[in-house]
């Protein structure tokens, strides 16, 4: 019994506001937000467009009222109306944005909007961004779908499920349905797997004594030099002696022996006498 009793307090709640969107109009409704309160039911509704929702002399929430009481059997319906502070960064109100212009100008320039709609995500300071149409509406022989995205966008884990905006809605065109789904990860998450590197800074006293230190090496340096400079003038140097210039060699020429030249040409002169008087006899 208590378990259908929160199923039917929940499809009222969806039942109120498939009524609400569908009294206010598209491009106008983002979402709502049924509080309890002693005094009755409060219901919020936030849009983009306030002043569209109100109507003139407040004449829309009049009808609203009346309509929850007669219909949905509440005892005493308060209608609220509060602004979204950054549409653009609200993804319910970028789908519904994207479906008024379908069905204003047509499925033919479906490609621009996308890409307008996505430009003004990212422009307002969103993460990153993602843009779904797909359907028989879109211009072509069979049902397709196009993704537009932009930046860096959770798709799995507790981030995607709970810190990232979603929108869904639906453009009835004449060529047929074309739906539209919209994910947004606003500026400002706390992601998991960011990781920061942090320097680490040198506190004052520390500089102040390595200052200290660098000055004392200063003062030390030059006094080193100084005694080792003392210690080579103490030390005597050896006295050089002049080099003498060295005579140039003069190539030794052989010595030619007259003696024997004289006695080869006597031996020669013996031989040929020798041999002429062998002839003769």
């Amino acid at each position: 019994m208590i378990e259908r009793k929160f199923v039917g307090e929940k499809l009222k709640i969806l039942q109120v506001e498939a009524f609400i969107a569908r009294e206010i109009g598209k491009d106008k409704y983002s979402f709502l937000d049924i509080k309890k309160t002693p005094l009755g039911e409060k219901i919020i509704i936030y849009t983009a467009k306030p002043g569209l929702v109100v109507g003139k002399k407040g004449e829309t929430i009049k009808n609203l009222t009346q309509i929850l009481k007669s219909r949905f059997k509440m005892e005493n319906p308060q209608i609220e109306v509060a602004e979204v502070p950054k549409p653009e960064l609200d993804a319910q109100s970028m789908a519904e944005y994207i479906v008024g212009t379908l069905e204003r100008f047509g499925p033919k320039r479906f490609k621009s909007i996308g890409y307008r709609a996505l430009q003004r995500i990212i422009d307002a300071g969103a993460i990153g961004a993602e843009i779904v149409i797909s359907g028989r509406g879109v211009p072509s022989s069979r049902a397709k779908s196009w993704r537009f995205y932009e930046g860096y966008l959770k798709k799995s884990g507790d981030v995607a499920e709970t810190l990232v905006s979603k929108g869904i809605a639906m453009a009835n065109l004449k060529s047929g349905t074309v739906g539209i789904k919209v994910r947004i990860m606003p500026p400002g998450i706390e992601l998991p797997d960011a990781i920061e590197i942090h320097k680490k800074e040198i506190p004052i006293q520390e500089e102040v004594v390595v200052k200290e230190t660098t000055e004392e090496v200063i003062k030390e340096k030059p006094k080193e030099k100084k005694k080792s400079a003392k210690k080579k003038e103490e030390k005597p140097k050896k006295e050089t002696k002049a080099k003498k210039p060295k005579a140039e060699k003069k190539p030794k020429e052989k010595p030619v022996k007259e003696e024997s030249k004289v006695e080869e040409k006597q031996w020669k002169s013996k031989l040929k006498i020798s041999g002429k008087w062998m002839k003769n006899k």
